[in-house]
């Protein structure tokens, strides 16, 4: 039986990514294997309570990389719901195009590298990843959607809506 949204015993969780954007160049997270999530990435993660979700995408960039950003954009929201886990976590996704410092010399999620915007796709990414990576760079905001069952790593239903 599926429960309610507003059952006490689904968990939800907050996350932010950020791209930093310089001209024509962003800057990327090369993850390894024991990171989770390997490939090339966008800076982000946990949003820490009681910060608020700007503020957790500003303190996750500047952990993993040194840089202090500014003019954040925000620009959608990705969410994943696990209905037999009862777990949903939520991406707030934003695209920095000013920041401040220098790049850390040992960045604890994985080398930092600044990559043309047109060659970043050619990188390996995860699947999700390579999805969300064009939606940055339109106008407007998106919204990721995607429900599966993550015991066994089934897809039930996906969208995303350009809004």
């Amino acid at each position: 039986m599926v429960q309610p949204t507003n059952s006490p015993g689904i968990r939800c969780e907050l996350y932010t990514m950020c791209m930093v954007r310089h001209e024509d160049r962003v800057l990327l997270v090369n993850r390894p294997d024991s990171r989770g999530f390997p490939g090339y990435i966008a800076p982000g993660g946990k949003v820490e309570f009681p910060e608020s979700v700007s503020e957790g995408a500003i303190r996750e960039v500047w952990e993993e990389t040194g840089l202090r950003v500014t003019k954040l954009t925000y620009k959608g929201l990705a969410e994943h719901v696990d209905r037999k886990g009862l777990y949903r976590y939520m991406v707030f996704n934003y695209l920095a195009t000013a920041f401040e410092g220098e790049l850390l010399k040992h960045p604890p999620e994985g080398e930092l590298l600044w990559v043309p915007i047109q060659d970043a796709l050619n990188l390996p990414m995860q699947p999700w990843f390579k999805r969300r990576f064009p939606l940055f760079f339109e106008e407007g905001t998106f919204e990721m959607f995607s429900e599966g069952d993550d015991e066994t790593k089934t897809s039930i239903r996906s969208h995303v809506i350009k809004l």
